[in-house]
């Protein structure tokens, strides 16, 4: 089930004994584990009828005893297994023992007065374990994953509409491209952008770009923007910006590395047929960022980004060996890579 689609189902109070929240966007799980919680007690419930167990240090019979145990006052009870690793091909180091026929008997005959959330913050279940498959069997489950670019999109107009502003499409896209689809950063920074804004107002790009925080990968992001459209005097300024922030040119060199490295990874996969999102897969990467480096790639053939990832390991050589001053040996590196 989508994110969308479980949300209103809780909100409609149509809830399920038992959830599993699995996948890497933290966000997403910490928002619908937040709606169960909310639908299920009143905040006056929660000190006595919310119960959250780390899978790393507690065991899982521990947990479900707690489920079965009769309520404070009645009513429902609500219980979170963090970390649940045993769920994925994830290896923990842990003298927690779990009886994980336990939690099977449970999923398939779950006590009335408990709400079980589940969660495995793990990109995939291993889905060769008795046990996965009887929990999705009898959960109500949500594999959460990094938006598409038009769900995105639509979240972030949702977003602004939460907030009481708009946001024009040239915002959406350059707030995408500063956080790089992070869905916390992205709430939060939307927030910031209402207060600015107040009521009723807009969000456009120069709001965006006054008030988002920015992160040395974003610096980056706009260095290799500016390397590929031949910018030199913008890129230079950057990295002098930089070192004024006592960032090490070594550093610089390596993230710059990494994205022309996956400029060409991309170029290759899409020359072969792939699509955005198995690209994304493929290389472990937010769609966003491939769809970035996809634009970033159309301004270099092959030789040229062979020659410039070789012209990278010369930079590094350089400096690591002493024989060019740090600061000297990257901005001659940014001149070569305007030839």
């Amino acid at each position: 089930m989508s994110y969308v689609q479980l949300k209103e189902k809780i909100k409609s109070k149509e809830l399920s004994p038992v959830y599993l929240l699995y996948g890497t966007e933290t966000y997403l799980i910490e928002d619908i584990q937040r709606e169960i919680v909310n639908a299920v007690l009143d905040p006056t419930d929660m000190d006595f009828n919310l119960s959250v167990f780390d899978m790393k240090e507690v065991s899982v019979q521990e947990a479900l005893e707690t489920a079965q145990t009769i309520t404070f006052f009645g009513g429902k009870r609500v219980v979170v297994l963090k970390e649940s690793f045993f769920l994925s091909t994830q290896k923990e180091k842990t003298e927690v023992e779990h009886d994980l026929g336990t939690l099977e008997d449970y999923v398939s005959n779950p006590a009335e007065d408990s709400v079980i959330v589940i969660v495995a913050p793990y990109e995939k279940l291993d889905e060769r374990k008795k046990i996965v498959k009887a929990v999705k069997k009898s959960a109500e489950v949500l594999h959460a994953d990094a938006f598409n670019e038009r769900i995105l999109n639509e979240w972030l107009d949702q977003q602004a509409i939460n907030c009481g502003v708009s946001i024009s499409r040239d915002a959406k896209e350059r707030l995408i491209q500063l956080v790089g689809g992070n869905l916390m950063l992205m709430s939060k920074e939307m927030e910031k952008f209402s207060l600015y804004v107040g009521e009723g107002g807009q969000v456009d790009d120069s709001v965006v770009d006054l008030l988002t925080v920015k992160t040395l990968e974003q610096d980056v992001f706009s260095l290799v923007d500016h390397v590929v459209n031949k910018r030199l005097a913008k890129a230079l300024q950057i990295f002098y910006d930089l070192l004024q922030q006592k960032e090490e040119p070594i550093k610089l060199l390596t993230l710059l590395a990494r994205q022309f490295r996956i400029i060409y990874h991309v170029k290759v996969l899409s020359s072969q047929g792939m699509n955005q999102k198995e690209m994304a897969s493929e290389l472990k990467l937010h769609p966003y960022a491939v769809k970035i480096a996809m634009k970033q790639a159309q301004a270099f053939d092959y030789p040229q980004l062979s020659n410039a990832i070789g012209l990278f390991a010369d930079a590094d050589y350089k400096i690591k060996s002493g024989t060019t001053d740090k600061k000297l040996a990257f901005e001659l590196l940014m001149l070569q890579l305007q030839q």
